[in-house]
């Protein structure tokens, strides 16, 4: 693919950025937002302040081709040292790596920082995003069962991954809980 920029996002793209997301909520497939989308000021505060190149709450990037904003990455930062995101490329940009370079973008942006860990939820019909997630190193680490209310009254389950970036401080001492032997994490 040719013509083709990942960088930091800015203010001015929220607009861009916005139509995005509209447009894959639209499909009701792939990100938990669903239209009509709603534009509380305080979510509108939260992206601005995620454009803003303040590191300290978060970070966006964006994938321009051609001059056309079609995909977006945001990162939320917590206070213990993780930052968790959510993506979205507009319908007919997938499959030609574009995801890939903005998760390379983020994971590199959170290692940069120092971050222990970088988080996220995926439906678990999608299919191509876990697989570009597990080849960028990220695992499946649990399941939301019936934990995401959709506007046609279905509960979906959501599919928790994570990419551990300290692999150098001690993890903790105690041993699991007997109660937990044999389960996923056990």
């Amino acid at each position: 693919m040719t013509g083709v920029v990942i960088r930091r996002g800015e203010v001015d793209d929220l607009d861009a950025i916005i139509g995005v997301y509209e447009s894959v909520a639209a499909e009701g497939l792939w990100i938990g937002g669903e239209v009509p989308v709603e534009w509380p000021p305080e979510r509108i505060d939260a992206w601005h302040e995620q454009l803003s190149a303040d590191d300290r709450t978060g970070a966006g990037f964006v994938a321009v081709v051609d001059d056309d904003l079609v995909g977006w990455i945001g990162l939320q930062r917590d206070r213990v040292g993780h930052a968790d995101f959510g993506m979205a490329i507009r319908d007919g940009s997938r499959g030609q790596g574009l995801g890939g370079r903005l998760v390379d973008v983020a994971v590199e942006w959170a290692t940069d920082l120092g971050l222990s860990k970088v988080t996220l939820q995926v439906w678990p019909h999608n299919t191509a995003a876990i697989r570009l997630y597990l080849t960028r190193g990220f695992v499946i680490e649990g399941r939301l069962r019936r934990h995401w209310r959709r506007r046609s009254g279905e509960l979906w389950d959501s599919v928790l991954m994570g990419r551990v970036l300290d692999v150098m401080t001690p993890g903790s001492v105690h041993p699991d809980s007997p109660l937990l032997i044999g389960t996923p994490a056990g």
